[in-house]
């Protein structure tokens, strides 16, 4: 077992360079459909009220995913997991090609999104088990960034080919949309090859041996010890009180993310600014993506306090955006500015809280445990989206500001109460499973 154990001093290589572009990839790809639902309201001549459903439709069919892979990725590993999402993809990318009506194009997204769900639950997990100690925060921040740029470029597919019109230009948008995300299966297929499963996983259920072998295949000589571990926790991290608390702060900050973003990302140009519905998109995320890199520090601050940080900006800034309504929905200028800075901020917060909700669980239970988290938030979304359909524009902002003051005071009492996760701890430090032996011990 001194391998799997001396696994905190692990160096990088080439073979996680691989897995690092796989894992970003897949993220990219998961928001790409996840986004797709924004954009797809455009292909067909639909009520309101059912282009409200297409949006719902979205984080419907991904918390489908998300609640079936997390035991599933428990039970049987990574790995598999992350091979039976790109099935899924495959065939929701088929079923998209041919979508010419709104029956098939709800398959496809259906299908689509349910790979998604379950290959963003377990890249979150397996980042954490497999990217060495010193580099996991930002690998894993930089991997969830992966989300920004998959709908940056959808949003460009979609401004590229918006100046055509008809039904052929809706069917051409369609096709490249469908076979882009063919494209990148067998991208990641192909980066998967070689992706061993993990580690902790295969340790924790009794397969030593393989465990191993797996690392000495994975690592060779290319890494060495640098801390030693006591496999004895305190009490408190483990009891059943702590773990319930941690649940409701990581769905608390999750769904304040979840909802936050998804009404300005995605909901807020239905509707209020119908055709402007991709440069919103183009901008949110692409200035997210950008801010993103910040991440490169993860490793060398805490997590708690850039949690509180990020969410206490981005809080105050949604009540800016709110305060100026009248302001900026005469002067657009205005409101493109504020929408880059809440981007930038907001990119930084749920990086931040998506890096956490998947770090301080059990290795056992680390798939199941996230999904629950992220199920519940997501799922949270859905009546948002209604609730906030025939809102005034100032009132939609004022809730969406209320949305993440929530989540900031869920910041507030992780800082107090939360174990760190940041600062270059190892994950099994993390989850709270092992704690660092003293210097001089």
């Amino acid at each position: 077992m001194a391998s799997v154990e001396r696994l905190s001093g692990a160096r990088w290589n080439s073979r996680t360079t691989w897995m690092f572009i796989s894992f970003a990839l897949g993220l990219a790809l998961e928001s790409y459909v996840f986004s797709l639902a924004s954009i797809a309201v455009g292909w067909v001549a639909i009520p309101h009220a059912l282009g409200e459903l297409l949006l719902a439709w979205a984080p419907i069919w991904l918390i489908v995913g998300i609640g079936a892979s997390g035991p599933f990725s428990d039970k049987y590993g990574r790995k598999v997991t992350l091979y039976l999402t790109l099935a899924l993809y495959a065939v929701g990318g088929i079923v998209l090609f041919f979508a010419t009506s709104y029956v098939l194009l709800l398959i496809a997204l259906a299908v689509m999104l349910m790979a998604g769900g379950g290959e963003m639950n377990s890249i979150m997990v397996a980042s954490h088990e497999l990217m060495p100690r010193r580099h996991r925060g930002k690998a894993t921040m930089l991997i969830i960034n992966g989300i920004n740029f998959g709908g940056m470029v959808l949003a460009i597919v979609a401004l590229a080919t918006a100046a055509l019109s008809g039904t052929a230009a809706i069917a051409e948008e369609r096709d490249v949309v469908a076979v882009a995300v063919l494209v990148v299966v067998a991208v990641l297929f192909a980066t998967r090859v070689n992706m061993p499963e993990s580690f902790l996983w295969l340790q924790k259920k009794g397969r030593t041996d393989e465990a191993e072998a797996t690392v000495a295949r994975y690592y060779g000589s290319d890494w060495k010890s640098e801390v030693d571990l006591n496999p004895a926790p305190p009490a408190h991290l483990t009891s059943g009180g702590y773990m319930f608390y941690t649940m409701v702060v990581m769905v608390l900050i999750a769904a304040a993310n979840t909802i936050g973003f998804g009404l300005m990302a995605y909901t807020l140009a239905f509707a209020f600014f119908p055709h402007l519905q991709p440069t919103i998109l183009l901008i949110f995320e692409g200035a997210g993506f950008v801010v993103g890199f910040l991440a490169l520090i993860a490793d060398r601050v805490s997590r708690k306090k850039f949690l509180f940080w990020t969410f206490l900006g981005t809080f105050a800034i949604t009540v800016v955006v709110a305060a100026t309504t009248s302001v900026w929905q005469k002067d657009m200028s205005l409101f493109w500015v504020l929408l880059v800075v809440l981007a930038g901020v907001n990119s930084l917060c749920y990086l931040t809280s998506d890096t956490l909700k998947a770090e301080v669980w059990p290795t056992l239970q680390r798939g199941t445990l996230t999904a629950v988290a992220r199920f519940v938030s997501i799922g949270l979304y859905i009546p948002a989206i209604y609730v906030t359909a025939h809102m005034t524009t100032q009132q939609y902002v004022s809730f969406n500001a209320a949305v993440w003051g929530v989540g900031l005071l869920a910041a507030i009492s992780w800082l107090i109460w939360g174990r760190e996760t940041g600062g270059g701890v190892s994950i099994q430090q993390a989850s709270g499973e092992e704690v660092a032996t003293p210097q001089g011990a």
